[in-house]
C-alpha cells in the first residue's frame, strides 16, 4: 500500500509510523517543505478514508496512528526498495545488506542460513 501513495501521503505515514502517533500539528512540523496546516489535515483525512491511519480525540485535539501492523509496512517498504535499488533482486539487497555489517552474531549468521534453507525448499 504505501508505494501506491503519493510522495506527500507517503511521508505523512512514514511520520506516524516513526512517531507512533501525533496531532495534525506535530506530523506538519515533522514534513519537509511542510504545506499549510489545512493541506495536511487533508491529507491525512484521505489516508484515513484509506484505511492506513486511525484517530481519537484527546483534550479537543486529534491524534492519528498508523493502522497497518509493522511487520507488513516493513517487507512492502523493503520491496519497494528492493525494487527501486536492486532491480527486483532480493538475492542482490541481501549481499548489499551483508557487506554493510562487519561482523555478524551467531544468531544472525543462523537465521539467515535458516532463511536461505527454506528459500532453496521452495524453489524446488
Amino acid at each position: 500500500m504505501i508505494g501506491s501513495l503519493p510522495r506527500r501521503e507517503r511521508e505523512i505515514y512514514e511520520i506516524l509510523l516513526a512517531a507512533g502517533e501525533a496531532t495534525a500539528a506535530d506530523v506538519r512540523r515533522a514534513m519537509a517543505d511542510a504545506p499549510s496546516h489545512s493541506a495536511v489535515r487533508t491529507m491525512l483525512a484521505r489516508l484515513e478514508a484509506k484505511g492506513a491511519i486511525a484517530h481519537r480525540v484527546e483534550e479537543q485535539a486529534y491524534v492519528y496512528r498508523s493502522v497497518k501492523q509493522p511487520a507488513k509496512v516493513r517487507e512492502g517498504a523493503l520491496q519497494q526498495f528492493v525494487k527501486t535499488f536492486f532491480d527486483g533482486s532480493a538475492a542482490s539487497a541481501a549481499t548489499a545488506l551483508l557487506g554493510l555489517s562487519r561482523k555478524l552474531k551467531p544468531e544472525e549468521l543462523d537465521a539467515l542460513q535458516a532463511a536461505i534453507d527454506a528459500a532453496k525448499e521452495r524453489n524446488q
